[in-house]
């Protein structure tokens, strides 16, 4: 397929914008009425948390390009100056949207159900005594007044902290008013529970604080207090100088990354000029990134209401996964021994990985395990058991990404104490993210050596499969066993890129089979054979592979594409993408699986994999895609794509002109809803299981 290297800009949505778009689309979730309340609360905290990724990623490569005089446009024709500027006008009034919504329905609804945050005047003298008292046992021995001076420069203030910025007289010998800085302490529960009223009545830590300053700065005039918050850059560049080794650079940069630039600074709305513009001098912002807010800072604290006990009424109906294996009482190496196994999480329970992993540890027939990690939860029982195989004395050889944004420092933590147990740890692929899902296991069987694989779409993480949507696929096929031993002897070794039969690999190959792919579908179109291309993803960003799905288009190949979050190519639009759907699904899960289907004239072929249509993805990530072949494991995974077109309740469908839409039912046509469907097929699904296995299927048990 010839590609067009010279975009036409019209036909392009700048990535910045839409996932900008895309948070806005969490933020109308927390708007929902329909949704339930915790619910609600639930979608805003996430919408503040993606907001601080966003600046501390996004907008600071924005501002960095700016600070290099790099005035290159983007696919939509905007220079990183532009970008900056329309990023900030979306920004401010997603915010202000944001602190109406909070503090105007969701804490007032909160309190008609007996939960109230509180401030420090709205509780009795009596209460306020209470807290005097809990204040100065259990926050006055953290807390260390720093006093802004000549001698005495402005503190380094971490990223994402809240500070409490305070306004002093000026004293004897000054002429001008002082400024002082409180740090609120992260390691405090911020949520303090303020005994003895009804209901659940809780008030702020730094609203504590806050009533107590002249604690901590006696004999001094205060004249003025506000919170204040920094988002630092968060982007980690290895420049790989000297004889360090990668995992001592990642440690250099991560120690970097606290002294980075400050991209935005968040303050109340009721901050004097004066203070502001004290603070402003001191930390080296400009107006434009100062975010005066009414309300708390950090919004993201509002999960911490999320996660009180009890009030049940005011959340989803639970969907408790399917345990599609009964993994506590079943053989899985025996199960594997029979056929493939494919799970669709959170549907299904995550526990049979777990527990293959776990089996392989404990196995003595279990000679080797070879497995990626991106990022895994706190205190996984996936590492706690690659761990239990390296002290057995298998080989346990496990290729670590140590870069995983923000997850560094938890991830040099676990691979040192898989080191430290015997295991081989590799600290990634000079040059490249290593993103792929897979693991091999290798197995003394009577028949001789026997490989088991799991591939998927998501982390091995067993915190995030209870609310992602992945895929994942248990098999011994020998064709994807000799492709995965090649894989990790290409990323473990000197080899040169591996021949695979089944798998594809980037940045090897795979950028190149979808082209193939693709322009397959385009070809049947021009002659007349009916064509299609299905495909699910987070992020749709690659130039070239959207340049392809135009000419794929415009050929007469149907597209219809389920992309979370950004989208830079523009649907529908008349002699271009005309045959082209997208659509966004914002619900209960975050949709994450990677489906990538092609009609081939009626001999479908359907893939899942670990990557987007991202140029990162195809070109500077190791990735895997792996197909679906079994008939019924085909159907399955086919009849979860199409579901996600189906959906008329959680579903938007980007126009044209860039702007995502609600869909809502034709007259007559009832609410399809995706998940609570693909909920019941997995139940449908395992009870048909059963009656073909003979296994006990229940409930994940917590």
């Amino acid at each position: 397929m010839t590609l067009n290297h010279t975009h036409d800009p019209t036909l392009f949505i700048n990535p910045e914008l839409s996932w900008l778009a895309f948070n806005e689309r969490v933020l109308e979730e927390a708007a929902d009425p329909t949704t339930p309340l915790l619910e609600r609360v639930k979608f805003a905290a996430i919408f503040a948390s993606n907001l601080d990724e966003f600046f501390m990623v996004r907008v600071a490569g924005l501002q960095s390009a700016i600070e290099e005089d790099d005035a290159t446009p983007d696919l939509a024709g905007m220079t990183p100056v532009q970008q900056l500027a329309a990023v900030r006008d979306r920004t401010q009034p997603l915010v202000a949207s944001l602190y109406n919504l909070t503090m105007g329905e969701l804490l007032p609804a909160l309190q008609t159900h007996g939960i109230r945050v509180v401030s420090w005047q709205d509780v009795s003298p009596a209460r306020q005594a209470a807290l005097g008292v809990f204040f100065r046992d259990a926050i006055l021995p953290v807390l260390t007044p720093l006093a802004i001076d000549i001698s005495r420069p402005f503190p380094l203030l971490s990223s994402l902290s809240i500070n409490l910025a305070l306004l002093l007289d000026a004293g004897p010998d000054d002429v001008e008013r002082r400024l002082a800085i409180v740090q609120v302490p992260s390691r405090l529960t911020r949520l303090v529970q303020v005994a003895g009223e009804e209901g659940v009545t809780l008030m702020l830590l730094e609203d504590i604080i806050r009533a107590h300053l002249s604690h901590l700065f006696p004999g001094q005039t205060i004249l003025e207090s506000t919170l204040i918050r920094l988002s630092r850059d968060a982007e980690i560049e290895i420049d790989d100088e000297g004889a360090r080794t990668h995992l001592e650079l990642v440690e250099r940069e991560v120690r970097r990354r606290r002294r980075s630039d400050v991209i935005r600074l968040e303050v109340e709305a009721s901050t004097s000029t004066e203070l502001l513009e004290l603070l402003r001098r001191q930390i080296d912002v400009t107006p434009a990134d100062v975010y005066a807010v009414q309300g708390p800072l950090d919004l993201r604290v509002l999960m911490g209401l999320v996660e009180l006990p009890g009030l049940e009424h005011l959340r989803d109906t639970p969907f408790p996964p399917v345990d599609v294996l009964a993994a506590e009482q079943t053989d899985l190496f025996a199960v594997l021994d029979e056929h493939d196994v494919l799970m669709h999480h959170p549907y299904e329970s995550y526990d049979p990985v777990v527990a293959l992993i776990a089996r392989a540890a404990d196995d003595p027939d279990v000679l080797a395990i070879k497995q990626t990690l991106y990022r895994t939860s706190p205190g996984s029982l996936l590492i706690e058991s690659l761990r239990r195989a390296a002290e057995c004395n298998k080989q346990v050889t496990v290729l670590v990404e140590l870069t995983a944004r923000f997850d560094e420092e938890r991830n040099i933590q676990w691979a040192r104490s898989l080191e430290e147990a015997g295991a081989h740890v590799i600290y990634g692929v000079r040059g490249y993210k290593t993103h792929a899902k897979i693991c091999l296991i290798v197995r003394r069987t009577p028949q001789g050596l026997r490989r088991y694989m799991h591939l998927g779409t998501g982390n091995y993480n067993e915190r995030t499969a209870r609310v992602y949507t992945d895929f994942g696929l248990m098999t011994t096929s020998q064709a994807i066993a000799e492709d995965a031993t090649a894989v990790f002897s290409a990323l473990t070794g000197y080899s040169d890129p591996p021949r695979l039969k089944k798998l594809v690999m980037a940045p090897t190959g795979l950028r190149e089979r979808f082209f193939k792919l693709i322009a397959r579908e385009r070809r049947r179109a021009l002659s007349g054979q009916p064509a299609e291309i299905v495909a699910k993803m987070n992020s749709l960003i690659d130039d070239d592979v959207i340049e392809a799905l135009y000419e794929a288009s415009r050929a007469g190949v149907r597209v219809r594409l389920n992309v979370r979050g950004i989208c830079a190519l523009r649907p529908g639009v008349p002699g271009a993408s005309e045959n082209i759907e997208v659509v966004s699904i914002v619900d209960r899960f975050l949709e994450h699986s990677r489906i990538y289907y092609f009609h081939n004239a009626g001999d479908e072929e359907v893939y899942l994999a670990s990557a987007d249509w991202m140029s990162r993805n195809l070109d500077k990530r190791i990735e895997l895609m792996f197909p679906i072949e079994a008939p019924e494991h085909k159907a399955r995974v086919l009849s979860a794509l199409r579901a996600v077109f189906r959906d008329n309740v959680k579903a938007r469908i980007l126009g044209s002109d860039g702007v995502y839409r609600r869909a809502s039912p034709a007259a007559g046509e009832p609410p399809f809803r995706a998940q609570q469907h693909l909920y019941d097929e997995a139940r449908r699904s395992a009870a048909a299981a059963r009656d073909r296995l003979g296994v006990t299927f229940q409930p994940e048990r917590r």
